[in-house]
């Protein structure tokens, strides 16, 4: 019975909480993770990726029990088994990818369709892959109904990323990976830059900066320890 009040209450505020409230819980939201990235030192935010942040509705993008907690700056549930990240931890890794007004970009791991969004506010193109059917199509809907037409969503396994629309600017990976996958490498515009976790579920996972040169050589950057849902498929 408290499980079902608890329920009750928690879809009652989300269809009572209106655009300004959310609006000014984004705020304090981007206002934490600029806050958070002077403690921790680990990068300086644009004032594009911050403007994206702020603009992004996360609670539009995560289920109905979830949106009173939206603009925490945690991650949250989105169902099986997987979660939707950090706003800190987007935020950084769209920074990373130093994304531009006219660049392609490759997400592997939709989820929740937010890094997508967040992405869709700063560049050309997003092309996202997510392996879980019901993800996959939940983020179609949903970042479609919020008008980001200029993010394209696939079925399949992100290991092997999406080659019909190689080389990218920047490849952002979502899920932890045991190694840094061959063909993304190979999928990657000399220039650009791959943002991705590495380790195990139960290993120190670390964020590497990972940027191609001219001459297609890697050169690769530990940027900081995180934790991630493992990236799955035939690999």
């Amino acid at each position: 019975m408290k499980k079902l009040t608890c329920l009750l209450l928690l879809a009652s505020f989300a269809a009572h909480a209106d655009d300004a409230d959310y609006a000014a819980a984004r705020a304090a939201m981007v206002a934490e993770v600029q806050l958070y990235a002077r403690m921790t030192g680990d990068i300086e935010f644009s004032e594009p990726v911050l403007a994206a942040m702020q603009a992004v509705q996360r609670h539009s993008l995560v289920p109905a029990s979830q949106m009173p907690f939206a603009y925490e700056n945690r991650p949250l549930p989105i169902g099986h088994g997987q979660t939707i990240s950090q706003p800190y931890i987007v935020a950084l890794m769209t920074e990373l990818a130093s994304p531009d007004d006219d660049d392609v970009i490759l997400e592997v791991g939709t989820g929740s369709g937010y890094q997508a969004a967040i992405l869709g506010e700063l560049v050309e193109h997003v092309y996202t892959i997510e392996i879980i059917e019901a993800l996959a199509e939940r983020a179609t809907e949903k970042l479609a109904g919020l008008g980001y037409d200029n993010v394209t969503t696939k079925l399949g396994d992100g290991y092997y990323g999406w080659e019909a629309h190689a080389p990218y600017d920047a490849i952002v990976v979502t899920a932890a990976a045991s190694h840094v996958p061959p063909p993304l490498i190979e999928q990657l515009k000399p220039g650009g830059r791959m943002i991705i976790p590495v380790g195990g579920r139960f290993m120190t996972q670390l964020l590497l900066l990972l940027e191609k040169t001219e001459r297609g050589e890697i050169i690769s950057r530990q940027i900081a320890a995180v934790r991630f849902v493992p990236l799955t498929g035939e690999h």
